[in-house]
């Protein structure tokens, strides 16, 4: 094989870790979204007036927003002193406790207290994603690993909605009614789905425990008994396979037919990039200050992140809300505001008057829908245009939606109402399923290095918490105080208002490097091969960026891994991952001249990662139509930003 063969790196996702991860998160999109279908219901249970159960149904899902908001950033701070492992099951087992709380609830402030509860236990969103950062720190990889969470999003949104809607108040009680010796069901009727919810919780940490790694370099090294007794399972899973294999074998060569190739249960860990380390943990550094972690551009996506959250959770929380309010086609309520021929034409108050059955089956077909979109749709339309150019798209649709929604309860049937309720909601899906994966690539990309990434994602969670707590406590204030003068075109107003707003910064933001090198490194490497640079002992050295042509060859090694560790994008920290270990940046610099010595020797790429030759990324429900190398190294430029995103 050729020195420039060797020289190329094989990057491949580590499905295997990807995979722990997707199923400890699975339980926390079905709790959340479970409960939408039966919380207009539950709300109604405490004696709630029909025209302020919208406030209070967004006063719930506030309080549990902000509490998470006032947490996320010492979860992540957390996340970055004790593990990124630790702090995750810890929120998992405190939301598993916090579901059945609410479940349990028997009045109104014991359900709020239970969603705050659930808020402040639970920084999972900002540490899962430092997670598949840490693990996947390569730019063209990004689209397809920064999309798995989303998707396992909406499998648990098709689930949870469904067990919501069909396991709620499974025996029929009624808002006040007064039953002798009532059952358990009875006496908590909104119990049960928050039960199957917990076993799912419990699957997903013992799963954590048991299997998934570190990723915090400074904790790596650290001895894991969860691990421990998980390979040990393992070891003796795939004994008894291996055993009936031999027996199959065996029965079946007497009788003159192959034996069976059984796979054990987990597979040995075969990707590189998820390889243990085995190197002795590295003494933690000093936490980054402020100014290292809050650059112009991460400042600037934190606030097009808020805006998001905002006006997207607003439209989650008050859709079963709008939804579950009785139809102005369907009688006359007293707190109803039927149009009247001689009032403003936008004067009217009613919903579709669906029972949480009906919204749990529209927010399952929501999901799969949701999960389809995410699955074939995204990769390959961010994979072509960018996933800045997909963001500037969604914000300018978002109002759009929002705009429209309110005028469906004028159709004259349910069905009518229904078919194009659920095209507007369609609307508003495809452009959250785009939007939140771009946004958090563009987040986590605006990092100065993978030492803040921690805390960064810490601040974004607590910042979009602060968004997701005001979108429902604006949307379900606005929703009361509008249906009660006859305008329920208020609260989706003011959610088409707040997007315009939020759409305005999206124009101004611009692509970061990442943090795994890009495509562009293969050039580079080419270009290495062309200038006699041949790889010796299994080793190949790489240029740093910001080296120039008539770097001193004669620094020290510590000068240059100082200098190395100063280099922001897409050169690696001291804190960098096993699953980036060894990588180096060798960014194109091409006013070198032939045959020159380019800027100063950053790290060394073992013997094992130099032998494979490297493969593009392939995002997720695309086959095997890899990305093109001319794509990675402009992943999520526009025409405003440096470089076209036609150029391929």
């Amino acid at each position: 094989m050729s020195a420039i063969a060797q020289a190329h790196r094989e990057r491949r996702l580590p499905k295997q870790q990807l995979a722990i991860l997707a199923i400890c998160r699975f339980a926390e999109p079905l709790a959340s979204t479970s409960l939408f279908p039966y919380l207009p219901e539950m709300i109604r249970s405490f004696s709630i007036p029909e025209s302020e159960v919208g406030k209070w149904a967004g006063l719930a899902a506030a309080m549990f927003s902000l509490c998470q908001a006032c947490m996320g950033i010492p979860w992540g701070r957390f996340s970055d002193l004790y593990g990124r492992k630790t702090a995750i099951l810890l929120g998992l087992t405190s939301t598993m406790f916090t579901s059945l709380l609410w479940g349990f609830s028997t009045s109104l402030p014991m359900a709020i207290v239970a969603r705050s509860l659930a808020g402040a236990g639970n920084g999972n969103v900002g540490i899962i994603r430092t997670v598949v950062a840490e693990m996947v720190p390569f730019k063209e990889l990004q689209p397809r690993a920064f999309s798995i969470m989303p998707l396992v999003w909406n499998v648990g949104s098709i689930f949870g909605p469904t067990i919501g809607g069909a396991l709620a108040n499974p025996l029929g009680v009624k808002p006040g009614e007064v039953i002798e010796d009532p059952s358990l069901f009875q006496r908590f009727p909104y119990a049960l789905p928050n039960l199957v919810s917990a076993c799912f919780f419990a699957i997903g940490i013992t799963n954590g425990l048991l299997f998934l790694e570190e990723t915090l370099e400074t904790k790596k090294g650290k001895r894991d008994y969860g691990r421990i007794v998980g390979e040990k399972i393992t070891a003796l899973v795939k004994s008894h396979v291996l055993k009936v294999e031999e027996i199959l074998h065996l029965r079946l060569s007497s009788s003159g037919r192959e034996g069976a190739e059984t796979e054990p249960l987990l597979k040995p860990q075969e990707d590189e990039e998820a390889a243990p380390n085995n190197e002795p943990a590295k003494s933690a550094s000093p936490p980054p200050g402020l100014r290292e972690i809050m650059t112009p551009q991460s400042a600037l996506n934190l606030l097009v992140y808020f805006g998001l959250a905002m006006h997207t959770m607003a439209f989650d929380q008050l859709l079963p809300v709008y939804m579950s309010y009785p139809s102005i086609n369907l009688g006359d309520p007293q707190d109803i505001t039927p149009p009247s021929p001689n009032s403003s034409p936008l004067k009217f108050a009613g919903g579709f008057s669906l029972d949480h059955f009906r919204i749990g089956l529209i927010s399952t077909c929501y999901g799969i829908c949701g999960m389809l979109i995410q699955f074939f749709v995204f990769p390959p339309v961010a994979r072509r245009l960018g996933v800045l150019y997909c963001l500037k798209w969604c914000a300018c649709v978002f109002p759009l939606a929002y705009f429209a929604m309110p005028f469906t309860a004028l159709l004259p049937t349910q069905k009518a109402q229904i078919a194009v309720g659920f095209a507007v909601m369609m609307l508003k899906c495809v452009c959250g399923i785009f939007a939140y994966p771009c946004s958090t690539i563009l987040i986590t990309n605006s990092a100065s290095s993978l030492r803040v990434l921690g805390t960064l994602n810490g601040i974004a969670t607590s910042v979009a918490a602060i968004g997701r707590a005001a979108g429902p406590a604006l949307g379900g204030s606005v929703f009361s105080y509008g249906v009660k003068r006859g305008f329920v075109i208020a609260p989706w107003w003011a959610m088409a208002l707040v997007a315009v707003l939020a759409a305005i910064p999206v124009f101004w933001l611009r692509e970061g490097e990442g943090f795994g090198g890009d495509e562009g490194d293969s050039d580079d490497y080419e270009e290495e091969g062309e200038r006699g640079t041949t790889a010796t002992d299994g080793r190949v050295r790489g240029v740093g960026k910001s080296g120039s042509a008539d770097a001193s060859s004669d620094q020290s090694p510590q000068e240059h891994e100082d200098e190395a560790n100063d280099e922001v994008g897409g050169l690696l920290t001291r804190t960098n991952t096993a699953s980036s270990a060894g990588i180096v940046d060798a960014g194109s610099d091409s006013g070198l001249a032939p045959g020159s010595r380019r800027g100063s020797q950053s790290q060394m790429l073992s013997r094992k990662n130099s032998r494979g030759m490297r493969r593009t990324s392939i995002p997720i429900g695309m086959g095997g139509q890899p990305i093109s190398r001319r794509y990675s190294s402009n992943l999520g430029q526009s025409l405003g930003s440096a470089g076209s995103y036609n150029e391929r």
